[in-house]
């Protein structure tokens, strides 16, 4: 028995262990590295550079901005966005379907311009193309300042026009109902006698603050991310921006910045050669990707195309855009676990209809799935407590002579049929399956604002009046009552007393989605406990505490 509470409290400290390290690991400090003025370009010398005066660069002036060009609106069913006809770049982004929170209705505002703080996306074309060592962005025309997707229309096509250097350039946002998803092509024509060469680029920035959200348990990451044909997802956090640059070649491939729930992304042609960058700039992390050169004979005429994405992080959608996509729901090094349970979670709601109600469910098919495993740890604890006076007496009469004991010991658990680490395997196995739901409740965005009843309007945040927390202690100090103790020592006694509480204190700041599979969980595990131990007691077995 003292081993299977000594595993308890070492199973928590292991639990704490992995959630401090994944928090350190994007959230905890780092070596101050000097923020970088001059933009450069990888491999410069195979390809055109990106200078700080370049299409990278957020120095240019904001007179020429607000002279030469303006913003236009385009609204969807689910986007709002704002284009600035100056580079014809992103610099506004409304997610109408979403709010700030449960009490704040105002629409969360993925991408914007305010107070300081930018987030933007840009893209154009280098080589003989507009943006190529230019000191301001060229300025696309537009037959009209806002674009709507009407009633029972299906697509919007935003036209952004201009002709620079022998080019007529049309760049084409391509909006469709209920997508988060927008693609956009350059199509460009050479009316030039001669062959133009041009490069397409993406690129992300916002301005680098400290990448931090949440709290040191419920941490969230904000920063980038990007994919390539041998890494299909992997974190690229501002800090990493001011260390050093992004520089990889990929088959394919993909950047984006995540912020929660939420993710932008740039997705070029997966069959194309693509180059991978990031750089920082005046306080602005940039992630970006750079497409390969492509010449255009006189007179001919083509079309380059990458996908903007800007939404929620929803798995079916994003793994539809793109391969690895849907890792930007971040489940941790447990995702194999994380993300079966999520599906599982999934076909439930599906069913009930209420988030509250499948984690009920889900619990208990963990918790019947596991019930084997649980008879038999039970058991062999009361085995254990039924052997104690003869385990006290081998330890008496080898008190001086530990090799004798370790051989009289094993001697006895096999004569008696009893496996002394029989208790531990459901506790290993349950501590995996508890911290993968950790990160579906941190992660999933379904639970995001989802109601359970009554005074639980979110699962995705602590229980305002800590209803479940208190549930929680008072059903682990009913679980402490049935289970055999036969710990003597005072202060283990002290340890054991406050274990509950010291659980419940952690529990505080986790979602209640989580909290809510706990108390379920320890809810079932008490009927279990009752129903075994009845069983056990028929056969002659004193299992229950005095």
């Amino acid at each position: 028995m003292e081993s299977q509470r000594s595993l308890l409290v070492i199973a928590f400290a292991i639990v704490s262990f992995f959630l401090w390290q994944d928090w350190q690991k994007d959230y905890g400090p780092k070596p101050v590295v000097p923020a970088q003025t001059a933009i450069n370009s990888p491999n410069a010398s195979a390809e055109p550079q990106l200078s700080a005066s370049g299409p990278l660069s957020n120095t240019t002036s904001t007179t020429a901005a607000v002279t030469e060009g303006k913003v236009i609106e385009v609204n969807t069913d689910v986007l709002n966005v704002k284009i600035d006809t100056r580079g014809g770049d992103i610099v506004g982004l409304v997610l109408p379907k979403y709010t700030l929170s449960l009490e704040d209705n105002t629409p969360y505002p993925l991408m914007r311009q305010l107070n300081g703080f930018n987030y933007t996306a840009q893209s154009g074309l280098l080589g003989d193309g507009p943006d190529e060592k230019r000191t301001a962005k060229p300025v696309y025309s537009v037959t009209q300042d806002k674009f709507a997707l009407a009633d029972g229309q299906t697509e919007l096509n935003v036209s952004l026009k201009l002709e620079h250097n022998g080019l007529q350039i049309e760049k084409r946002y391509t909006f469709s109902a209920g997508k988060y998803d927008v693609r956009v092509d350059y199509i460009v024509t050479n009316t030039s006698t001669g062959s133009k060469v041009i490069q397409p680029y993406h690129y992300l920035a916002q301005t680098i603050e400290n990448g931090k959200d949440g709290n040191m348990m419920m941490p969230v990451y904000r920063g980038g991310a990007y994919s390539t044909s041998e890494q299909r997802y992997e974190k690229f956090a501002f800090e990493d921006m001011q260390d050093q640059n992004l520089d990889l070649a990929t088959k394919g491939g993909w950047v984006s910045m995540l912020e929660h729930y939420f993710v932008s992304a740039w997705v070029p042609q997966a069959e194309e050669q693509n180059q991978l960058f990031s750089l920082v700039n005046n306080n602005e992390g940039i992630i970006g990707v750079r497409g390969p050169q492509s010449s255009i004979a006189a007179g001919e005429s083509k079309t380059l195309t990458a996908t903007f994405y800007a939404g929620p992080k929803d798995q079916a959608s994003l793994a539809a855009i793109a391969h690895g996509l849907d890792l930007t729901v971040d489940y941790g090094w447990l995702w194999f676990i994380s993300q079966p349970l999520f599906w599982l979670l999934q076909q439930i709601h599906n069913l009930v209809s209420n988030w509250g109600v499948a984690i009920i469910a889900i619990t208990l098919l963990i918790k019947l799935a596991m019930f084997p495993l649980t008879k038999a740890q039970y058991e062999g604890m009361a085995k254990m407590r039924n052997l104690k006076p003869k385990i006290d007496e081998l330890q008496a009469r080898y008190k001086d002579d530990k090799q004798k004991m370790g051989p009289a010991m094993m001697e006895l658990y096999r004569k008696e049929k009893v496996n002394p680490m029989g208790g531990c395997l459901p506790m290993l196995i349950q501590m995996p399956i508890f911290l993968a739901l950790y990160f579906v409740f941190v992660e999933s965005i379904e639970l995001r604002q989802a109601p359970f009843i009554f005074w639980i309007k979110d699962l995705s945040v602590m229980d305002p009046y800590l209803v479940l927390p208190i549930l929680y202690i008072v059903s682990m100090y009913a679980m402490q009552k049935l289970t055999p103790v036969t710990v003597t020592d005072p202060m283990q006694q002290k340890i054991m007393l406050w274990m509950p509480v010291v659980f419940g204190l952690f529990f505080i700041i986790f979602p209640s989605g989580l909290v809510l599979y706990w108390v379920v969980s320890n809810l079932i595990s008490l009927a279990q406990m009752l129903y075994i131990y009845k069983g056990m007691e028929k056969k002659g077995l004193h299992v229950r505490n005095a």
